[in-house]
């Protein structure tokens, strides 16, 4: 009977319901690190003299930019897999604060890229508003990380 148990725990149908939870932390991780390029950007853009030189090398503008796009696309790919695992191993969607939040998080990645083509041409409003929007976004998928967390917990108590 034990044998059983390892095998249904170590079994494809149970590991699948991880990769949404692996994925999502580490684009919370790769979230900061593209904060910090944006963070890197502002001070390129604000310094002046030879501190400025130094920073224009680091190519952050460009950096920033590449490392937003590849985080909306982890971030929408990430929720619909979420869903989508979670109604293949559950057979059904469970709507909770959860979902919703999720959801909430996919359109304001969305949206804080959205204003990219306006940052560009020099709109300062939007740069406050994908600020604005990307600390939202980072304080929510906090709180996401921890209500995952207890689904995880669940998941493994469960099985």
């Amino acid at each position: 009977m034990e044998v059983t148990n390892t095998i249904n725990f170590l079994s494809f149908g149970f590991l699948i319901q991880f990769i949404h939870p692996v994925i999502m932390l580490g684009l919370f991780a790769y979230l900061l690190y593209t904060g910090y390029l944006g963070f890197q950007v502002r001070r390129t853009r604000n310094t002046q003299g030879d501190i400025k030189k130094e920073l224009i090398q680091g190519k952050y503008p460009l950096r920033h930019y590449q490392s937003g796009a590849i985080a909306l696309a982890v971030m929408v790919i990430g929720a619909v897999g979420g869903i989508m695992i979670t109604y293949l191993s559950a057979g059904k969607i469970p709507v909770n604060s959860h979902l919703f939040v999720g959801l909430g998080m996919t359109a304001l990645v969305a949206l804080s890229a959205a204003f990219a083509p306006l940052m560009q041409r020099g709109n300062n409003w939007a740069r406050y508003l994908h600020i604005t929007i990307n600390i939202t976004l980072l304080a929510f998928f906090a709180w996401q990380s921890m209500t995952g967390l207890q689904i995880v917990q669940e998941l493994l108590t469960i099985s």
